[in-house]
Order: C-alpha cells, then structure tokens, then sequence
C-alpha cells in the first residue's frame, strides 16, 4: 500500500504545481495516472474510469482553495463574474455527472481522450481568442457556465480552458481571466465532486476506502500536496516562460492519454 500513497504523493505534487501555474485544475493530468494506479491495483475495469473522474473533482476542489487564494492576494479574481456563472456552472456539474455515470468506461476514456487533444493542441499553438464583445448578462452568463460545468465534469477539468477563452473573447484581461478560472474551478469541483459521490453510492462492488465514486485514499494523498504546490504554480505565472511549460505539458497529457486509452481498451 505504501508504494501507491508515494505515488499520489508525487501525483499531487505535480499536478497541483500546473493547476496553479496555467489555472487548468490539473484533472487533465490526475485522470489517465488515477486510471493507471487503479488498473494495476485491480479496481473494477468497468468503473475505473468513473473513479478517477470523480476522484479528480474531488481532489480538484482542495486544489482551487489553495489556487484561488494565491490568486486572489494578487488581485487577479473578478469576483462579479465568479458569482454571476456560479449558479449556471453548479446545474451543469450535476446534470454532467449524472450522464457520466451512465456512461460506460471506455466510451467516456475516449471522450476525455478527444478532449485532451483539443487542450492540448490549444496549448500547442497557443490560441488566444481576440477580444470581440464585453460579457453577457446574466442569463447568458449562466447558460455558458452551466455548458463549462457539464462539459467539466465529464472529463473532470476545473474549466479552465473553457473559462479562460471566454473570458478572453470578452476582453478579460489574461491575468484576470486565469485568476477567476481559478475561483470558478471551486462551484465545478464542488458540485463535481457531490455529484460523482451521489451517482456512484449505490454502485457495487467498488474498491473498500470509496465514497461513490471518489477514492478516498487517492483523494487525500493527492490534495495534501496539491494544495502546497498549486500556490508556488500560481506565484510562477509571471515568472517562468508559460508558454513553453505549456507545449511541454500539452506533449506529457497526450502521451499520458494515449497509455491510459492503450491500457484500457487492449485489458479482457
């Protein structure tokens, strides 16, 4: 058992120092690694998938905390925006959970898989949406974050690269923009992490140590680290070539993927 708490130590360490540092929620790291340590701990194939995804959101939600802090010290979050999408991004978090709950493993393994490319690709050639128009009114705001939220939770994200390119189009600066996807990861890990929780109660048969979907274990061995490194991430904004960090990651997230999509689809 030891050798699996190193390894969502290291897990935690890492994924929190991006999260803080592109304001990414690090799910798109945690999710293929979790699928791998749960395969090689012999968890249930069928339900692989739906443990990692919700023990992503779940550890997603201390990561933000510590996040959100660092970026608020440095006046980087537009609260405004945060409460104005929040009701939206929480009735998109528990309809997307549910759905991905009945979705089965591989299918949502490739779902995330599709996803992952298109972030990665985004990181790759550093698209920035141009500033076209100011944000919508509430209604508008609402429905795009619960769009944010089901999407998120699907492949267990904390939005930002969905939040920050919107916010970017609406001519949020970057730096606001990243700093309030950072708050807005704490409403979708929040409802993410209940909804994975409710959605997999009932299921049999999950590992001993689970609450729903959510691997108890692995939530705490990552998050007690995560929430040291996300703050160092986030302080680095400014400070280390964020551009080049990103096509690196882009490379590890597709590769990771692709091992995770390998593992799955080759097992009985």
């Amino acid at each position: 058992m030891t050798i699996w708490w190193l390894a969502y130590i290291a897990l935690g360490a890492f994924a929190g120092f991006f999260a803080g540092l592109l304001g990414i929620g690090g799910g798109s790291l945690m999710v293929p690694v979790l699928v791998m340590l749960f395969t090689a701990q012999a968890f249930p194939v069928g339900e692989v998938m739906h443990l990692a995804l919700g023990t992503s959101m779940a550890t997603i939600f201390f990561t933000s905390i510590s996040s959100v802090r660092a970026h608020h010290a440095h006046g980087a979050v537009l609260w405004p925006i945060v409460l104005r999408i929040t009701p939206g991004i929480i009735a998109g978090t528990l309809i997307g959970t549910h759905v991905a709950s009945l979705v089965p493993t591989k299918a949502l393994a490739l779902i995330f898989t599709l996803f992952i490319c298109y972030v990665s690709v985004q990181m790759i050639i550093n698209l920035k949406p141009q500033p076209h128009r100011e944000l919508p009114g509430a209604l508008a705001t609402g429905a795009v974050g619960a769009g944010i939220g089901f999407i998120s939770c699907l492949v267990a994200i904390g939005g930002g690269v969905l939040s920050v390119p919107f916010m970017t189009w609406c001519n949020v600066k970057m730096q606001n923009a990243i700093g309030t996807s950072a708050a807005i990861g704490f409403p979708i890990a929040l409802g993410g992490a209940l909804g994975y929780i409710w959605n997999g109660w009932s299921v049999s048969g999950l590992p001993s140590g689970s609450m729903g979907f959510v691997y108890l274990p692995a939530m705490v061995g990552v998050a007690a680290v995560s929430v040291l490194t996300a703050p160092i991430g986030a302080r680095l904004t400014h400070q280390l070539p964020v551009k080049t960090l990103k096509r690196v990651f882009a490379g590890i997230l597709l590769a990771l993927a692709g091992k995770m999509m390998w593992g799955l689809f080759s097992a009985p």
